[in-house]
């Protein structure tokens, strides 16, 4: 694309944020799916029944730093390096407990997890790129909140420089032990808010990485959040439409020590 070009595209996307914020004021909820009696969307994606299922350990037996809420708040800051030092398959089970874990299930209806989600709607699905995991492969996977475990999804070893040039070349998705990766399952959420939930699913991402950070103080680890990344090529490397589901958020995990 040449400069006039760019700058033609520009145009066309100008105050696109103001008209966005407008477009999704409450008063323009409207009647939703829900209120039309319409089926409700499955509370989490199918798997594949051929897919390799990795088992987690129980996130509530996991060992983990005795630590003070003012202290996980307090030591709280974004870490570009890690050390050498692989994560534990222990400290990656508490982690997706924190950032998606399932408290209660209210059968075929909602969730109940360790972060809020307006209406309880929990939109996301979690992919991890995982570098240095002891006990697994490095590869790409996808997280199964209704079933704690990891279903592998693909290990070719150029994924991970995908990942890494979809994600502006930042050294430390590679270097990290994870790589948390949040998708957005559109019609989970707008079954109930209809245009106004596109507000509420950065609303929701938000909630899940602050817990990451706060949870990954308690076993030694550093978080650094995300959001400058290639939209269509990371949509494209997980195989998303980019509509009906799209990557949301991202965040590098490793250790620190």
């Amino acid at each position: 694309m040449n400069g006039s070009e760019y700058k033609k595209e520009l145009s066309k996307i100008k105050d696109i944020g103001r008209q966005f914020m407008e477009r999704t004021r409450f008063k323009y909820l409207g009647i939703s799916d829900q209120a039309m009696g319409l089926k409700q969307p499955p509370l989490e994606k199918e798997f594949n029944e051929n897919q390799k299922f990795i088992s987690l350990p129980n996130p509530r037996e996991v060992e983990i730093k005795e630590i003070s809420l003012r202290e996980a708040i307090n030591n709280r800051v974004s870490h570009r390096s890690f050390s050498k030092a692989p994560m534990t398959l222990e400290e990656l089970s508490f982690l997706l407990w924190c950032t998606q874990g399932i408290k209660k299930i209210a059968p075929r209806t909602a969730t109940f997890r360790t972060v809020p989600s307006a209406g309880a709607r929990h939109a996301f699905e979690t992919y991890l790129l995982l570098n240095n995991v002891s006990e697994l492969s490095p590869g790409l996977y996808r997280y199964s909140a209704l079933h704690h475990m990891l279903a592998e999804i693909n290990l070719e070893p150029a994924l991970r420089e995908d990942i890494h040039q979809a994600c502006l070349r930042q050294s430390f998705i590679k270097e990290s032990g994870a790589t948390f990766i949040w998708s957005a399952v559109s019609r989970r959420m707008k079954w109930r808010y209809g245009e106004r939930s596109y507000r509420y699913l950065h609303l929701d991402a938000g909630h899940v990485c602050q817990n990451l950070y706060l949870g990954a103080e308690a076993v030694d680890c550093g978080v650094c959040a995300v959001a400058a990344f290639m939209d269509d090529e990371m949509n494209e490397i997980l195989h998303l439409d980019g509509v009906e589901e799209f990557v949301i958020y991202l965040a590098a995990v490793g250790k620190t020590g």
